[in-house]
């Protein structure tokens, strides 16, 4: 038995014997079945001319940037959280979205492939393809923004297509990278600069004729007493193509003259041209050049791992993440959202990490749970690890005894003498009493 997926609507979303499946985008009724068999590629679609994405990709310098960008951002620790007033807990929980969050990809792979789109054509286009009872998604698939067009012309109402087919909005997870006021589409780097990575792929093939001998011609032959015909020079040139390929002495008469040519690749601009190319397709991701194979250009550099670390966290990563987290979160219930670990990726040496611990405990805003969970050791036992306090008073009593209750002070207007003089009194009041007690009243002496 079919039927639809609850939370779903009309998303033409189905569930049968607990699998999920996309019944091809047949809405259900009451949602608009349009359906357009041609596609106005070039505002979204395809790319025009030859930069396409695969080819593009063959250049080092853009597959570097996608590659550094991708796998540093699918390799953070996704932590979930829940807002508490000012404040923020962690969840003990993983969300199912952040589980398994397509049908074949890990979360690692799934964060890949998203960055992936994003870095090569502007925009992740996702399809929700399960939610939970309440509705919310546990389930994405990314598509290939090949197959998505996007009808731009009520920005505030765009209407997504795929394969030809209009999805329902709430269906579509949208994820553009750098977008033009008035538009929904992000811009497509590999199609915005098609020019500058075409000139880099270009240089590539010249340098790959150029090794192969086909941009200048290896040698020349001269006869000083004979003119040639073609036909003849052509097959004195295979006869001695054939000899310097067998690797074959060469042996000719006093009237040819052979000279070998040799253009050094500087003198070409050829190292030059690929340099600044990869500088140029660095700067378009913000990727350090020199990652890539460009040119720092005397820029300010670091010297130490861990600032150059921290550097591209900040300059790099960052707007990345704020974008896929921002999504993210308005896709989970209630007051959780979704946080990278950026400090995962700042790896320090052993002294630096241990001194900022020892920091960290002797002001008191860390226990010493929380820094083995950091080291990867478990808590201590019995909760030992959980105070929050300076070092120098963990050897104290934990639990001291409490002061014993001051006397209260006596009354003011009353001085030491008078206070001895009253105590006395007393004394001897309570005495007399005890007396009267004890001893037989004047009527019981009279019966007696």
């Amino acid at each position: 038995m079919v039927s639809p997926t609850r939370g779903a609507g009309a998303s033409g979303v189905w569930r049968r014997m607990g699998q999920v499946l996309t019944a091809p985008f047949r809405w259900a009724a009451g949602v608009s079945k349009r359906a357009i068999t041609s596609l106005p590629w070039g505002s979204g679609g395809s790319l025009t001319n030859f930069a396409s994405p695969e080819r593009a990709l063959a250049l080092i310098p853009l597959f570097a940037c996608v590659r550094i960008l991708a796998d540093s951002i699918a390799s953070l620790p996704v932590q979930t959280y829940r807002k508490n007033g000012a404040s923020r807990e962690m969840l003990t929980f993983v969300p199912s979205l952040l589980f398994q969050p397509a049908a074949r990809d890990n979360l690692f792979e799934w964060l890949h492939k998203l960055v992936v789109s994003m870095a090569l054509r502007g925009n992740a286009y996702g399809l929700i393809t399960a939610r939970d009872d309440f509705g919310f998604p546990t389930s994405i698939e990314w598509l290939n923004p090949d197959d998505v067009w996007v009808d731009e012309s009520r920005p505030t109402l765009p209407v997504f297509y795929w394969q030809g087919q209009e999805v329902p909005r709430e269906q579509i997870v949208h994820i553009p990278w750098v977008v033009l006021p008035g538009q929904v589409v992000g811009l497509s780097p590999v199609q915005h600069f098609a020019r500058t990575i075409g000139v880099g792929l270009s240089a590539t093939e010249y340098g790959l004729s150029w090794f192969d001998n086909g941009g200048t011609p290896p040698w020349t032959l001269k006869n000083g007493s004979k003119a040639l015909s073609p036909d003849e020079a052509d097959e004195i040139s295979d006869r001695l193509s054939a000899r310097v390929r067998a690797r074959k002495p060469l042996v000719y008469g006093s009237d040819w003259d052979f000279a070998a040519l040799q253009v050094n690749p500087e003198e070409s601009q050829f190292i030059e041209t690929m340099r600044l190319n990869a500088s140029q397709i660095a700067a378009i991701y913000g990727v350090p050049p020199e990652k890539v194979g460009g040119d720092t250009g005397g820029s300010m550099t670091y010297s130490t791992v861990e600032l150059n670390r921290i550097d591209f966290a900040d300059t790099t990563l960052l707007p990345w993440l704020v974008r896929i987290e921002s999504k993210l979160s308005a896709l989970m219930p209630g007051r959780e959202f979704v946080r990278f670990n950026v400090d995962a990726t700042i790896r320090t040496d052993t002294l630096s990490r241990y001194q900022a611990h020892a920091i960290a405990l002797t002001n008191g805003w860390r226990n010493r749970d929380e820094i083995r969970a950091l080291e990867d050791l478990p808590p201590l036992p019995d909760g030992q690890g959980r105070t929050y306090m300076p070092v120098a008073l963990l050897a104290a009593d934990p639990a001291p005894a409490p002061p014993a209750p001051a006397e209260p002070d006596p009354p003011e207007a009353e001085a030491p003498s008078q206070r001895k003089t009253l105590g006395a009194e007393a004394r001897l009041a309570i005495l007399a009493r005890q007396d009267d007690r004890m001893s037989p009243s004047s009527e019981e002496a009279d019966r007696g």
